[in-house]
């Protein structure tokens, strides 16, 4: 298919989407996928959920349809069993609120559906200076508990009109660039694929962007969070320091609010899956910016990531881990700086501004 056919088709994939989706609001009224407002959510009149059923529709139908020809089949039925099983895992939830280890079941067996379907899986491992080994048995639950992980992690920055869906289409463009023109593994059909979940996303988000008019739902952001799972594990089959890290960094969003929000929780001596409202956009409107300045700003925060991202097939070994090293040193300093561990937890602040006052004390002596 020529380059131009393509982008027609990724063209009229945001269209259907956007066709869609209002559609899908009124469904969601009459299925009873309403988020009420309470002291848990941000939302102020009772919004339908359940949006992320127009993505994954208009996201399927270009995949199966629109791009066929693009598509090698064995991979493209079992990815859709297992986006469908998320799909009615979410649907489920939206509607009737599922517990929080009927969620993960639901992932699991969408998991084990591209592994054993799909061929999505973790193969080998490459690690730097010392070589390569075979993950044999352990492909399996390596697999899985990248999936869950990485599905958990998008599912819970869904807490802001168009947050999750927009720093979704920036995670995902940055892997459909990197994948197509950086890696070089072969699978463009998987940058195509990429792209046209981009386009679904797009079609959604002027009416999941603030004031919102539909939310994501359990439906999308589970959805879109199995499906970037999935996509990354194409460049992971041979897994090296750089294909692992890459979209480790560029989903460095919603992996850093999982990760301490985890942290967190357990400080305080708190279930992992207790709910609170101290999450990164909680705390960056708690120090006083607006609802729509959140969004932006967390935009702005996976941009950065993304970019830092796009460094790593150009360095060298020593040049990614040095990059690494950087980039979790001003993630820590960002993170101390607004209390997203918790108020008080600021052990690098606290050593840098300890180092300053010792140095400060001397030249005054």
């Amino acid at each position: 298919m020529l380059k131009l056919e393509i982008i027609v088709c990724l063209f009229a994939t945001l269209i259907i989407s956007a066709v869609l989706t209002p559609f899908i609001r009124k469904l969601s009224f009459r299925w009873g996928a309403i988020d009420d407002p309470n002291k848990r959510r941000m939302n102020k009149i009772p919004m339908p959920t359940m949006g992320g059923l127009a993505i994954f529709i208009s996201y399927t139908f270009a995949t199966n349809f629109l791009l066929r020809k693009q598509m090698p089949t064995h991979q493209l039925y079992g990815m859709f069993a297992g986006g469908a099983i998320i799909v009615l895992t979410g649907i489920i939830d939206d509607i009737w609120v599922l517990k929080p280890r009927q969620k993960v079941f639901g992932i699991s067996i969408a998991a084990l559906a591209v592994y054993f379907l799909g061929n999505v899986q973790m193969n080998l491992i490459t690690l730097p200076f010392i070589g390569t080994f075979s993950l044999g048995w352990f492909s399996l639950p390596l697999t899985w508990i990248w999936i869950l992980a990485i599905t958990n992690a998008v599912n819970l920055i869904d807490g802001l009109d168009g947050l999750a869906t927009g720093v979704a289409v920036i995670a995902l463009t940055t892997m459909g660039i990197t994948g197509m023109f950086f890696l070089n593994v072969g699978n463009t059909y998987v940058s195509i694929m990429i792209f046209a979940l981009v386009a679904s996303c797009l079609g959604f988000l002027p009416y999941n962007f603030f004031p919102a008019r539909i939310y994501l739902g359990d439906t999308g952001s589970l959805f879109i969070g199995f499906m970037i799972a999935v996509f990354s594990l194409n460049g992971l089959k041979n897994a090296t320091f750089i294909t692992v890290i890459i979209p480790v960094i560029i989903l460095g969003v919603p992996i850093t609010d999982t990760i301490y929000a985890i942290l967190r929780r357990m400080l305080n001596k708190q279930s992992i899956s207790h709910a609170d409202k101290k999450h990164l956009h909680h705390r960056l409107m708690q120090i006083g910016l607006t609802h729509r300045q959140t969004v932006l700003v967390i935009y702005g925060i996976a941009l950065i990531f993304s970019f830092i991202s796009l460094l790593y097939p150009i360095s060298t070994v020593w040049g990614s881990i040095l990059l690494t090293i950087a980039t979790l040193i001003g993630l820590e300093l960002f993170v101390e700086s607004i209390d997203l561990a918790g108020k008080g937890r600021q052990p690098l602040l606290n050593l840098i501004k300890k180092i300053v006052k010792e140095n400060t004390s001397k030249s005054n002596h």
